[in-house]
């Protein structure tokens, strides 16, 4: 999943990435209100971690943009401790949640998982797709209770097709979704990892819709 972090403080924005990176998030960054807005409104981001009081542009006025410009992805502000009226303002403005200043990240990466899963229809932090299952939490995958290995990108691709299961999901989509802006984007890399998950999990669950992307389904019955 594609995040973006909008946080002028470096030394703060240089920790909300590592952890979200280090949680198996693809990440962007931006230091001002500016520079937020127009990547916000041009990137397709499945959430965002947006500080309120930032220079340029402040946090709120960003957040209002991008929803009357139609942009729906969840967005966690962050708020100072004292200022109750941020967050009202915030969510006046279109927040889905907020984190108050001083924070833990642990905090930050329970209410990021949250979203991810509110926005997608799931109630749960496990997911799961017959004997296949996704720990959104500890970021464990494993089929039928036994643990399967998987590279972060691995773990990426199946999480979002897990997240969005149900529906085709284009090639383009994922590489939207997978790689930063600043990676090289070739759709043909996304083959050859759901060759390698279908591999490792040796369960049908991805079907190729060709000409149009991958639909993660259970495998039939026994029989059917």
């Amino acid at each position: 999943m594609r995040l973006l972090v909008v946080e002028d403080d470096p030394d703060l924005n240089r920790q909300l990435t590592k952890a979200l990176t280090d949680a198996g998030y693809v990440v962007d960054r931006a230091f001002d209100g500016e520079e937020g807005h127009y990547l916000g409104d041009n990137e397709p981001y499945d959430a965002v971690v947006l500080d309120i009081g930032l220079p340029k542009k402040d946090g709120i006025s960003v957040l209002e943009a991008w929803r009357r410009n139609g942009r729906t992805m969840p967005v966690l502000i962050l708020t100072a401790r004292d200022r109750w009226s941020d967050k009202v303002q915030g969510f006046d403005a279109g927040a889905d949640d907020y984190v108050a200043k001083p924070f833990h990240l642990e905090e930050v990466l329970a209410r990021i998982r949250a979203l991810l899963r509110r926005s997608t229809g799931h109630a749960q932090s496990e997911l799961t797709c017959g004997p296949v299952t996704l720990d959104t939490r500890t970021g464990r995958v494993s089929v039928s209770g036994n643990p399967v290995k998987m590279t972060s990108h691995e773990y990426r691709l199946l999480a979002y097709l897990m997240h969005h299961s149900g529906r085709v999901v284009s090639r383009t989509e994922l590489v939207e979704h997978l790689y930063d802006q600043d990676f090289d984007r070739d759709s043909n890399t996304i083959e050859v990892f759901v060759g390698r998950i279908r591999k490792k999990l040796d369960v049908d669950i991805i079907q190729t819709v060709r000409g149009l992307g991958y639909l993660l389904t259970p495998p039939p019955a026994p029989g059917a």
